[in-house]
């Protein structure tokens, strides 16, 4: 990767701050273009922006200078910190397409340099899109379970562990023709047994558990039955709002309603149906 990427890294303008992320080689070369000078590492540094082109003055603000590897991307880098106007923005992103070198990221391209110079891995890259769309406070708490490496700590834990254990089984096959195993002894290694059940405990444990993609995109529920059985008592009930219509007389829901809320922190599109029956029905019920 050769090229040097930018783009707005905070919500779109207006804002009270915009931040403006640089990643590639010419960071500190585009950096030095805008600021005139290169800031110690590390500091947010007061700086002025100016255009390289015709030296027009775009913002007064804090910038960053943060030297590779260590950076998110494993890459240099650099971030603004502008005034959060739409015309500040479109200012300085112009001004940095205009200098050699750099372009826009596409989007989810930070997050892939930062996967394929091994500062994350395919979970936590999984993560942190979850925690970036999370909605509810169950969904934040296994985004950022996942983006700061919960999974991958397990499974190199299991890895470990499986390594350990191959490489005792096989010590075991190497020497055991020289050492004397009694009639009904086992030639396993002490507590190899007991070793490989906690291995598949623990991973029962974690298979086992809560699957996420229902946390992530939620449960669809409908509800459906005769008329008059109190479908749309119970969907009331369920959205915690008077949103359908409840009468005596039957066929009082003529049409689908939908409603969506969030149950102990967990996402749900509720679906009231009008009432299915045979005798009484009309042809287009029919």
């Amino acid at each position: 990767m050769t090229d040097t990427i930018f783009a707005l890294s905070s919500g779109p303008p207006p804002a009270g701050i915009a931040v403006i992320r640089i990643s590639g080689p010419q960071s500190g070369t585009a950096l030095t273009a805008l600021t005139g000078k290169l800031p110690a590492p590390r500091r947010a540094t007061l700086a002025t922006l100016a255009d390289p082109q015709d030296g027009t003055h775009l913002d007064r603000t804090m910038v960053l200078w943060l030297p590779g590897p260590g950076t998110a991307t494993g890459e240099d880098s650099a971030e603004l910190h502008l005034h959060g106007g739409r015309a500040v923005v479109v200012a300085v992103e112009s001004a940095l397409a205009g200098i050699t070198g750099l372009r826009r990221a596409q989007p989810g391209e930070f997050t892939r340099r930062a996967f394929a110079n091994g500062r994350i891995d395919f979970a936590e890259a999984e993560g942190l899109a979850d925690l970036l769309s999370a909605e509810t406070e169950l969904q934040r708490r296994a985004a950022l379970a996942m983006a700061e490496g919960a999974l991958s700590r397990e499974a190199e834990r299991w890895r470990s562990a499986l390594l350990q254990l191959s490489a005792r089984l096989e010590a075991a096959l190497d020497f055991s023709d020289e050492d004397d195993v009694g009639e009904g002894e086992s030639a396993l290694p002490a507590g190899f047994g007991s070793d490989c059940t906690t291995l598949a405990q623990n991973l029962e444990a974690w298979l086992t558990r809560p699957r996420a993609e229902p946390l992530k995109h939620g449960f669809r529920v409908v509800l459906a039955g005769p008329p008059n059985a109190g479908k749309s008592t119970l969907f009331n009930a369920l959205v915690e709002q008077e949103v359908a219509i409840t009468a005596a007389e039957p066929g009082t829901t003529r049409d689908v309603l939908t409603h969506a809320c969030v149950l102990d922190g967990v996402p749900f599109v509720f679906v009231d149906t009008a009432g299915l029956r045979e005798e009484g029905a009309g042809e287009i019920e029919r």
